[in-house]
């Protein structure tokens, strides 16, 4: 007796798809461009602060044959740098009137896999205000005349020939603090594709935000920008005392002046004892 058995039913082949690649691949197979973060964004200054070294890191994405330089540049807060001129008078050596630099930063430097003048040349360094040479230091554009506790201080940001000198003295006297610096081999290439860079701050680095850019260059063009903040701030006591000191000046001078007076007296008694 036969049977009729039915037909086994066919197989069914599912087909998965591939996963796309990832997105980063995609986007840096047609284009140059840089990547670069801070190991710490965040730089908290006390008693013991004696300064901080920062690690820069990053990787540079170049599908093409071309070479590829890095730049560096940190810019702190800006402040108000105020210069006098020693000029001889009649055979006496006397203070010249004072010439005040609203905008000058704080803190500045740079680094990079080769010197400026071989990345760029001066035209385009000029243009991105990269370089000691190059320190964009704002000010207004009319010159203005102020007094301030009884001493007239010029503010002036055209002073003829004589501006260029001015401009030079304020990069000199930043220099000899340790707080402007330039490091003509300061980014270093550790694979291929991937670079350091450190960042030294002095004690005396002003706090506030600071703004750091590190620049692609090729063929002598930028081509590409990463920007990233860093914050160093007061802590602790020394905080709670420059906070004082900025919003009640008048409190805070009479403090110190009570202060002062009383520290006077009490040594005018140890010894007068002794």
């Amino acid at each position: 007796m036969f049977q009729d058995i039915p037909p086994e039913p066919a197989a069914v082949v599912q087909t998965v798809p591939a996963p796309p690649p990832p997105e980063q691949s995609i986007n840096t197979a047609r284009e140059v461009r840089v990547a670069a973060a801070l190991t710490d964004a965040q730089i908290k200054v006390d008693t013991r602060f004696s300064g901080a070294s920062i690690v820069l890191y990053g990787a540079v994405f170049n599908p093409t044959e071309t070479p590829t330089d890095v730049v560096l540049v940190v810019r702190g807060p800006d402040e108000t740098v105020r210069l006098v001129k020693k000029t001889r008078h009649n055979g006496v050596w006397l203070n010249s009137r004072p010439v005040v630099f609203e905008g000058a930063p704080g803190f500045y430097m740079t680094a990079s896999t080769r010197p400026l003048a071989d990345i760029a040349d001066f035209g385009q360094l000029r243009r991105l205000g990269v370089g000691l040479d190059h320190l964009r230091i704002n000010a207004p554009e009319e010159a203005t005349t102020v007094t301030r506790y009884g001493v007239r201080d010029v503010v002036i940001s055209r002073l003829g020939e004589d501006y260029l000198d001015w401009r030079r003295a304020v990069i000199r006297l930043k220099e000899s603090a340790g707080l402007y610096k330039s490091n003509p081999k300061g980014v270093r290439f550790v694979d291929r594709g991937l670079f350091r860079a450190e960042v030294e701050l002095p004690a005396t680095a002003p706090t506030g935000i600071y703004y750091a850019e590190v620049w692609l260059f090729q063929q002598g063009a930028p081509i590409s920008v990463s920007n990233m903040t860093l914050t160093v701030e007061k802590v602790g006591l020394e905080r709670r005392i420059y906070q004082f000191a900025h919003r009640q000046p008048w409190l805070y001078g009479i403090l110190c002046v009570l202060i002062a007076a009383g520290i006077g007296y009490l040594a005018s008694r140890i010894f007068r004892n002794r």
